[in-house]
């Protein structure tokens, strides 16, 4: 589901107050989703009303001028959600990203302008995670044999250019929203509090009829193979934070009483009271309380 704009988060784009926009939903001339005693909007209806308001090529520029700053003010706030730079006050799906994660929908944004295309599909979000040098992801692809070349050459035989050049942002598919979705729910099923390249992998290979999946699976790659190479590739790299870790000092005993069990951490295996939010060993963060539902900022 879309992001959902609070009252005022849409009246400072407008540059109205937040009575006004409240009066536009009794009016039935904007479309929002009631909440308590408040509405949310999704950009998407919003944008819907501002294409509505717009006026011809001949006629005065002043309300053109207001509904292309306007529109201009949205697509900046909707490339902020996608960049997971969310205004002060809101929240966004994408705010359990890691930075890896979010700079492959970045470089998914890129590979659809290369392509012409007004859209992010499953086949641009692979090619931003092929791009993300470094990553989990890259580096499963890396072990399974997938090469950059092969999977532009096949997406390119599959969907082929745009006729238009296309600046600006674009928006997400149905099908790549849905991989974002499971790729929420892999990191649950890993119980990891972030959401990886390695999650949205395994929401790509998950969501069949995506053009990346069909691509994935003419190179031989398949989820069952894809997830065992993940979980090597996060054991090897625990395995190797773990050994770079400092020893835990004689000191550490005196930190918890023998009546606390206190949380140990998970690289280095030292443990810290309950209060900590970092081991005072390594320096890794603990998962907070809010992020119990399995994701982690």
């Amino acid at each position: 589901m879309e992001h959902l704009m609070t009252s005022e988060e849409v009246a400072e784009i407008m540059h109205v107050d937040p009575v006004t926009i409240r009066r536009l939903v009794n009016k039935g001339e904007l479309s929002a989703y009631r909440i308590g005693a408040d509405y949310r909007f999704a950009p998407s209806d919003l944008q819907s009303y501002l294409q509505r308001q717009r006026v011809s090529a001949h006629a005065e520029s002043g309300p053109e001028a207001v509904l292309g700053a306007q529109l201009g003010q949205l697509s900046q706030f909707l490339g902020k959600v996608l960049q997971g730079k969310q205004p002060p006050g809101s929240r966004d799906r994408f705010d359990r990203f890691t930075k890896r994660a979010r700079n492959v929908l970045n470089f998914a944004q890129e590979e659809a302008q290369s392509f012409q295309h007004n859209y992010i599909g499953t086949e641009h979000l692979l090619l931003g995670l092929i791009r993300e040098n470094g990553s989990v992801a890259a580096q499963v692809l890396n072990n399974l044999g997938v090469e950059a070349n092969r999977v532009r050459q096949a997406v390119e035989a599959i969907i082929g250019h745009g006729d238009h050049p296309v600046s600006g942002m674009v928006g997400l598919t149905p099908r790549a929203k849905r991989v974002i979705e499971l790729a929420v729910d892999e990191a649950r099923r890993f119980d990891h509090h972030y959401i990886g390249t390695e999650h949205l992998l395994l929401g790509l290979l998950r969501e069949k009829e995506g053009v990346a999946a069909r691509v994935l699976d003419s190179l031989g790659v398949n989820f069952e193979e894809t997830h065992q190479a993940i979980i090597q590739v996060l054991n090897q790299r625990q395995q190797d934070e773990a050994s770079s870790s400092p020893p835990v000092p004689e000191e550490a005993s005196r930190l918890l009483t023998e009546e606390e069990q206190g949380q140990s951490c998970s690289r280095c295996g030292a443990r810290s009271p309950n209060y900590f939010r970092h081991c005072f060993n390594c320096g890794n963060p603990f998962p907070r309380e809010e992020a119990s539902h399995g994701e982690e900022a």
